[in-house]
């Protein structure tokens, strides 16, 4: 695992990673309100005089001090809160201090306030265990310090979100590796080893109305209507202008859980009508109904839709229609494909989104055209991923595994001695 695969693997599942990260950021925010931040205050005790300060700081301590500092205060404070709130230390040998944590100012301030008081109540009394003393607090507990609640919850939302985005790129790595689906292009012309022609980015139609808004309105870039274009030199299919001049057509495959490569037909078709050439889009019959249905009944529902192109659901179609350019779509399942006995094309080539099949099923298509006397001699990508900067122009075999290093010259022929 590389950096450049990393950057890949957060890219194509950062949706993963986002929801992790917001998790992480929920988590940190959500264990900030169940564990609010503790304030701190402080207060001071001065003694006349002690012999041993130590004494007077666990007489402060004591069940008997925090007993009476916990029936004072309202409301009352269990003693075991009181024992984890209260803190004893001595400043200098006169000075005793007492600390107290809350997770607001004003009850830190009232806890320590009272111990101090309880204290100075208890060494007044005749009785006292370290003799009768007479003190008097010399700071009250006035200010609470300590981090404020939306500083806390700004520090442990951060460590969440950043935990939460370690998480989601571990998950993102994990998936990666086991994902076997092909995403560029020389994997997929190494799958079945025949080159890429073209990468555009498809439309994404879910109804009639859209199917029938591509077939009407589409319109590539610059940049990918020169792909095109080089794609239909390939199959020589940019010469046909008019009937007269000749007739050709191309059987465009598609896979049923490949929703995406399906637009790619239609796409091509609108394209080459835009050039002039007069085609015809056939839905063939060699499709699975579902994936195709929409796409048939836009095809029914107008066809005529733009200069130089015809639509129609029906492969009878092919054979009648005068136009210069036949492009037969079809869609196979990819477990079982399976083509229908239809009308005979001069080209057949496959249509595959990045990332939505794997080297297996594009084998079986493979097969399940070759078996009925049609091999694919290219392949459209659809939706190329952006982080793909390979070609697929070539297949594996003719690729070079290395670069080959340069010869080292040791010496010349001698000349033949005359």
């Amino acid at each position: 695992m590389d950096l450049r695969r990393l950057v890949q693997a957060v890219r194509r599942y950062r949706i993963i990673v986002a929801a992790v990260a917001v998790l992480g950021l929920a988590g940190g925010i959500g264990y900030g309100f169940v564990k609010p931040p503790t304030l701190t205050a402080q207060a001071q005790v001065w003694l006349p005089t002690t012999k041993n300060v130590q004494t007077n700081v666990l007489i402060a301590d004591s069940t008997s001090v925090l007993e009476g500092a916990a029936l004072s205060l309202q409301p009352h404070v269990p003693l075991a809160t009181m024992r984890k709130q209260v803190q004893v230390g001595n400043l200098t040998p006169n000075i005793i201090s007492i600390s107290a944590k809350a997770t607001t100012a004003d009850q830190a301030e009232d806890v320590a306030n009272a111990v101090a008081n309880s204290y100075l109540t208890y060494i007044s009394q005749p009785n006292s265990p370290g003799g009768r003393m007479f003190g008097k607090m010399v700071q009250s507990a006035t200010s609470a310090t300590g981090s404020a609640l939306p500083v806390r919850l700004g520090t442990l939302g951060g460590l969440g979100l950043v935990a939460g985005l370690l998480i989601g790129i571990l998950i993102a790595l994990s998936i990666s590796r086991g994902d076997r689906r092909l995403r560029e292009r020389d994997e997929i012309a190494d799958a079945l080893g025949v080159p890429v022609l073209a990468a555009v980015p498809v439309w994404h139609p879910s109804d009639t109305a859209a199917w029938t808004k591509l077939l009407q309105a589409y319109e590539p870039s610059v940049l990918h209507a020169w792909n095109l274009r080089k794609a239909l030199r390939y199959l020589g299919l940019s010469d046909f202008r008019a009937p007269e001049s000749g007739s050709t057509s191309l059987s465009v495959l598609s896979i049923a859980t490949d929703r995406g490569a399906l637009a790619l037909g239609p796409q091509l078709a609108v394209f080459t009508s835009s050039l002039g050439i007069p085609t015809l889009l056939v839905v063939g019959a060699n499709t699975e109904a579902g994936a195709i249905a929409t796409l048939a009944a836009a095809c029914e529902a107008s066809p005529e839709v733009v200069p130089n192109l015809r639509v129609s659901a029906r492969d009878e179609d092919a054979g009648r229609s005068r136009a210069a350019l036949k492009i037969v779509v079809a869609v196979l399942d990819d477990e079982t494909p399976r083509m229908v006995p239809g009308p005979r094309t001069a080209a057949t080539i496959l249509a595959v989104s990045a990332g939505a099949a794997n080297a297996e099923q594009l084998a079986r298509v493979a097969v399940g055209a070759a078996s009925a006397g049609r091999d694919i001699v290219g392949i459209l990508v659809a939706d190329p991923d952006p982080t793909d900067h390979t070609t697929g122009r070539l297949p594996q075999r003719t690729r070079m595994a290395r670069r080959s290093r340069p010869t080292r010259l040791t010496g010349t022929a001698s000349k033949t001695a005359r």
